[in-house]
């Protein structure tokens, strides 16, 4: 009793262990490893942002060329001085009380004589002229005032050259732009995943194959040592099978470094810390892909990287129609309407044509043409690297796929070979060098075949990334007839 007392925790903690282990370890797919880089990316991020940037300046450009409305307040405070001259003023008032004297004067000329009247009227206009002489001949006024005034003002523009409706369009094309350069982006990094992810499945492939090797040449430096000690083989032959054991042992050293720099490249691709069992196994499709022509034909409305070439040409496009609108009149209209107690307002039409500024709108046009022309040929020729690129990887996804089909025969004969050196050599009749040899060459092709895989996988991530359907790289993995390297 006391014996199962203390048992049974032991046990039960080691059915949770193993149990835990099974529930808590992680396995991820190709598909959840592209999923997790694609939403982890700093750099997908941030062209996301930029695109939806792009948008919302697209959308601000929707009101371009409808009346700007402002309303203004102008508070001011002002004293003016300002001397006005008296010499219009003097004479007016002289010649009014001449007139208004003769008038009265003239009702007694019946009653005075006329000489009388004369001499009364000069005497008087001489009184009048000798005071209005008194009277300076300028006047100093002085005016201040505190004025607040509100006001609503309005501009409509009439015709621009087009000015409007291009920038209208750039604005449009640059959000498109963005979209596509947030689609590049991420086609990039599909890429990467795949390099990283796969590159560590051959890794993990050829430490297996390293350690195969390793194992089978422990095992045939054991059973050598074992014939040594009874007498069946010398121990130089022996020692040949520790040097080639040590050899082994050194290539696995090896493969096990490079395993460990291919895992910590992917964790930081998926910014994790602990790795991931990796479920998708190197793969090779047996069945062909569609022809290389379908490829051609296709690559231009399917390549992230030529349609945005190709907007950078309707851009260029644009930024020429913007040079010429530029050199065209402008016509506005305007009103402003003031919110005080006065309500004046003012309405009118401006036409504006720039004579000279400065900069010569004529080269700046044909600056604006030849950078057009340049990104038409930049498409061109871009085409033309891009033909090249899907030629090589066709060709070189095709080889792969040939030379797995050889491997997988040549790895039977390696299988039946090594079976015929070690039963050889243990009736004397063979060498240790023939079993050695028969045991490198098995395991170089194991490595082979992985490697071959590995290319294969390369040859059609690139010629999918060049062709703009990278996004389909999933739909290769689950084929019917395809090889599995494991």
């Amino acid at each position: 009793m006391y014996f199962q007392a203390f048992a049974m925790p032991s046990l039960f903690i080691a059915v949770l262990s193993v149990f835990s282990t099974h529930i808590f370890a992680h396995s991820m797919s190709y598909e959840e490893a592209e999923q997790q880089a694609l939403q982890s990316s700093y750099t997908t991020q941030a062209n996301s942002a930029l695109e939806q940037a792009a948008r919302l300046d697209a959308e601000a450009t929707k009101g371009l060329g409808l009346p700007r409305v402002d309303l203004n307040v102008r508070a001011y405070k002002f004293h003016s001085e300002v001397d006005v001259p008296l010499d219009s003023f003097k004479q007016n008032l002289e010649n009014t009380l001449s007139e208004r004297l003769s008038d009265q004067l003239n009702q007694w000329s019946g009653t005075i004589p006329s000489d009388v009247l004369s001499n009364i009227q000069n005497g008087v206009n001489g009184v009048i002229q000798n005071g209005i002489n008194q009277f300076p001949n300028y006047a100093n006024l002085t005016v201040e005032d505190e004025v607040i005034r509100p006001t609503i003002s309005l501009v409509m523009p009439i015709y621009t050259g087009g000015l409007i409706k291009s920038a209208k369009q750039i604005a449009t094309i640059q959000a498109m732009r963005a979209q596509l350069s947030t689609e590049q982006q991420q086609d990039i990094r599909r890429f990467e995943i795949i390099q990283s992810y796969f590159n560590v499945q051959l890794q993990q492939q050829l430490v297996k194959s390293s350690q195969f090797n390793l194992d089978a040449m422990q095992l045939h430096a054991n059973n050598a040592l074992k014939l040594e000690k009874q007498g069946f083989i010398s121990k130089g032959q022996r020692m040949q099978f520790e040097v080639a054991r040590n050899n082994a042992q050194r290539l696995l050293q090896n493969a096990q470094s490079n395993l460990e720099s291919s895992q910590f490249q992917l964790n930081h691709l998926l910014h994790q810390q602990q790795f991931s069992d990796l479920s998708t196994a190197l793969f090779v499709n047996v069945t062909r892909a569609q022809p290389i022509n379908q490829f051609l034909t296709t690559y231009p409305d399917q390549s992230t990287l030529i349609r945005k070439m190709q907007v950078d040409t309707q851009l260029a496009d644009e930024n020429i129609k913007a040079q010429r609108a530029a050199k065209k009149p402008n016509l506005f209209a305007f009103a402003e309407y003031s919110l005080d107690k006065n309500e004046n307002w003012i309405v009118g039409i401006v036409a504006r044509y720039n004579l000279f500024g400065g900069l010569d709108k004529t080269k700046t046009i044909q600056s604006a043409e030849l950078k057009r022309y340049a990104s038409e040929l930049l498409v061109e020729r871009t085409k033309q690297e891009v033909e090249n690129i899907i030629q090589k990887s066709y060709s070189e996804m095709i080889s792969a796929q040939k030379t797995q089909q050889l491997l997988q025969e040549n790895k039977q004969a390696a299988l039946e070979n090594l079976r015929i050196q070690n039963l050889s050599f243990k009736e004397n009749m063979g060498t240790a060098n023939q079993v050695i040899d028969a045991q490198n060459a098995l395991n170089v092709l194991d490595s082979e075949m992985a490697i071959n895989a590995y290319k294969y996988v390369m040859s059609l991530a690139t010629l999918l990334q060049s062709h703009g359907s990278i996004d389909q790289f999933k739909t290769y993995l689950n084929q019917p007839n395809t090889v599995y390297i494991r």
